[in-house]
């Protein structure tokens, strides 16, 4: 069962090598721009692995200004996508990464990405909502389970 984590903000070091990393290996790790939302929408909703309503979530994030979302490219092909302040303020995900490009270091990224920019912000913790990989996040920012946090704030989401 699927449940949220916490994230101490104030307690993640200030450390973004890892953009300079994933860039000697071609990864880029970047915000999105304006004209590139159709395509990340599409891509989004074309890849089985990912929820539905990731799309829609990613949507809102192209609202803001400055952008709550980053992507990652490989010779220009988009390989992963991450969100924060989508489905609720505070909160972290989706992330998502294209299944032939896990475990180089991507997801990690876009998630530290998120959680750096939002500690920039000001914000002292994140919650990420329906964790699905729990070790993923308590290796990559020390999160922990949130107790009876299932179903939180999608307990009355429309589903259809």
């Amino acid at each position: 069962m699927a449940m949220d984590m916490l994230v101490k903000l104030y307690d993640l070091p200030l450390d973004f090598r890892f953009v300079q990393e994933l860039a000697e290996k071609g990864i880029i790790i970047r915000k999105p721009i304006g004209p590139e939302k159709p395509h990340v929408v599409n891509w989004i909703t074309e890849e089985a692995a990912f929820s539905a309503g990731w799309a829609s979530e990613f949507e809102v994030t192209m609202g803001t200004h400055p952008f709550t979302s980053f992507i990652a490219t490989q010779e220009s092909d988009l390989i992963g996508f991450a969100c924060y302040d989508a489905t609720a303020l505070g909160f972290v995900g989706p992330i998502g990464v294209r299944e032939d490009r896990r475990r180089m270091g991507v997801g990690s990224a876009l998630l530290l990405a998120c959680l750096l920019e939002m500690k920039l912000k000001g914000y002292g913790y994140a919650a990420i909502g329906w964790a699905g990989p729990a070790e993923f996040y308590q290796k990559v920012c020390a999160a922990v389970p949130i107790p009876d946090s299932h179903p939180g704030i999608y307990g009355d989401m429309l589903r259809g």
